[in-house]
């Protein structure tokens, strides 16, 4: 890449698409599906495996700097949620990896001499120490080329043990099964990689291997996606938690609204039933005034009606006389 490529691509990393009002660019968004969710979150296998064996070519999405730096802009304002496709791209990659290990284990069984279970064992050592010296002997390389020769040094030290008792598990495991059969090139599969190792492999074959940038990289894809699983579990856990706590919220505000309506019954039955009681001790008022009055009537009548019998018998007296 050239240098005025490289300055391109680092203005895009840091601005963003909008950077230059470069509008055929902000036709795809970040959220468009087309673009690659794992690219955005820089944990893509196309991206960290290129240029090893196992390069897997170009992403069948779309890849650009400039979106991850807009990916990274807006996901400081909202939640986005994209751990989650990368996660699954992650996870459906590395079960087809381990599935090729298990299947590279047994064409190992099948077309490797048969070995005792104690014999195994010891191999099983011979390779474990192997591993721990290339790994060893990587990182104290890693330290030297950083600048930092005290560590380097400590590191080779270390180093220097473990090739110690190396030899002595490779003399264990050469006195438990006949020389000719020891000569044989052992073969181990890498459980990172699936890479093959040979239980005779010398120190430089190992420090390549697992200081190789192969090695490394299914490393940085395995702890990416152990990273984007815890990532997810506690967004999850919050979206959960913000679900229960909008949820305790709506049947408080249902409760609040319902007794606030039972208070509004009860007081509406309360004012009808003042308003009833109202209208019966009227209407008895009414019927009382009523029945008064009717009682005057009579009375009024019975009277009226004894003073004219009374006047009715006084002139029958003076006709008689």
């Amino acid at each position: 890449m050239s240098a005025q490529a490289q300055m391109r691509a680092l203005l895009d990393q840091l601005m963003g698409t909008a950077r230059d009002g470069d509008e055929t660019r902000q036709r795809v968004k970040f959220t468009d599906d087309r673009v690659c969710k794992s690219h955005l979150l820089d944990c893509c296998p196309h991206d960290i495996l290129a240029g090893t064996r196992m390069d897997l070519g170009e992403c069948t999405k779309i890849h650009d700097l400039a979106l991850r730096a807009d990916y990274e802009i807006a996901s400081k304002e909202r939640e986005l949620f994209f751990e989650l496709d990368a996660m699954d791209h992650l996870e459906s990659f590395i079960a087809e990896c381990d599935r090729r290990t298990e299947l590279a284990k047994k064409r190992l069984a099948e077309t490797q001499e048969e070995i005792s279970a104690e014999v195994a064992a010891k191999a099983e050592k011979v390779h474990e120490l192997n591993e721990e010296i290339g790994k060893l002997l990587a990182k104290a390389e890693q330290l030297g080329a950083e600048g930092n020769v005290e560590e380097s040094q400590k590191i080779l030290m270390e180093m220097e043990k473990v090739k110690s008792r190396k030899r002595e598990a490779e003399e264990e495991y050469r006195n438990s099964m006949p020389a000719s059969s020891f000569q044989q090139q052992k073969l181990r599969v890498c459980e990172v990689c699936s890479a093959y190792l040979g239980l005779h492999d010398n120190d430089r074959r190992l420090a390549d291997h697992f200081g190789g940038k192969l090695h490394l990289g299914f490393i940085l894809i395995r702890e990416k996606l152990e990273m984007l699983r815890k990532a997810v579990a506690a967004k999850q856990e919050k979206r959960n938690q913000d679900r229960l706590k909008r949820r305790e919220e709506r049947d408080r505000e249902e409760r609040v609204s319902r007794r606030s309506k039972s208070r509004d019954h009860r007081r509406s039955r309360s004012k009808e039933r003042r308003r009833r009681r109202s209208q019966s001790s009227s209407r008895d008022k009414r019927r009382s005034r009523s029945r008064s009055r009717d009682r005057h009537r009579r009375h009024r009548s019975r009277s009226g009606s004894r003073s004219r019998s009374h006047r009715s018998s006084r002139d029958r007296g003076s006709k008689h006389k």
